[in-house]
C-alpha cells in the first residue's frame, strides 16, 4: 500500500499555487498525484481510495468532472469533506491510497 499525503495545486517547477478554475486546480493536483505515484512505480489506476477536501461544496460538480477525467478505469472509492480552510488558501486538496 502507498499512502499519499494531500496534494494541493502547487506547480512543482515554481512552488507557487496554481490558481484558476476549480477544474484547473484539480488538473494540477492530479498531475502532482500522478508524479508521486510514478516515482513509486504506480499510476492513478492503482489508486483505491481518495479523500477530497473542498472549501466550498458549490465547487463539487466542477471538481467531479475534472477529477473523473483522470481515471481510465472506474474511479476509486472517495470521501469528500467540506473544510473551513486549506493550506496557502487553496480551494481543494486530494489525498490518496494506492495498492501496489
Amino acid at each position: 500500500m502507498l499512502f499519499l499525503a494531500g496534494q494541493i495545486p502547487l506547480d512543482p517547477s515554481t512552488g507557487l499555487v496554481v490558481s484558476g478554475t476549480i477544474a484547473e486546480e484539480t488538473d494540477r493536483i492530479m498531475a502532482n498525484l500522478q508524479a508521486v505515484l510514478s516515482a513509486a512505480g504506480a499510476s492513478l489506476d492503482n489508486v483505491v481510495k481518495t479523500t477530497i477536501y473542498l472549501t466550498n461544496m458549490a465547487d463539487f460538480a466542477a471538481f467531479n468532472v475534472a477529477y473523473a477525467r483522470h481515471f481510465t478505469n472506474d474511479p476509486p472509492a472517495r470521501t469528500t469533506v467540506a473544510v473551513a480552510a486549506l493550506p496557502l488558501g487553496v480551494r481543494v486538496e486530494v489525498e490518496a491510497i494506492a495498492a501496489l
